[in-house]
């Protein structure tokens, strides 16, 4: 599998019943840095505020990247189960490599590692909590 040797923007947002959130990660000059916004709406207008953010290195973020196996996760499509009366959806956009793009979305419905590519944003976010 191609991996992921740099990115511009990596972007998961997650919506359910309690809201929405989205984490975001850029390069920067002085490595990647990593933010949580909430949602909020404003009448028909969405707002991104700000709730967390940190710095990690890039080889940290690559190796998150990588170790989840996002270049897999391109086109999936995950439709709501049957049954399941609830849940969480996801939309997922990256720019790496110089200009490829990865996208995913999914309604309680996940590509492998999904979980430990949220808790990897949510661990750097939290210091290593």
């Amino acid at each position: 599998m191609k991996r992921i040797v740099s990115f511009e923007k990596v972007t998961l947002r997650e919506s359910g019943m309690r809201g929405s959130s989205e984490y975001e990660t850029v390069m920067t000059e002085d490595g990647a840095e990593v933010s949580l916004y909430r949602i909020r709406y404003n009448g028909s207008e969405e707002e991104r505020v700000l709730e967390l953010r940190a710095v990690c290195g890039v080889e940290e973020a690559l190796a998150l990247l990588n170790g989840c196996k996002i270049m897999s996760w391109d086109g999936f499509d995950g439709p709501h189960p049957r049954g399941v009366l609830d849940g969480i959806m996801f939309r997922f956009e990256a720019a790496v490599n110089g200009g490829e793009k990865i996208t995913a979305r999914g309604s309680q419905n996940f590509p492998r590692h999904y979980r430990e590519f949220r808790d990897g944003l949510y661990s750097i976010l939290h210091g290593g909590e």
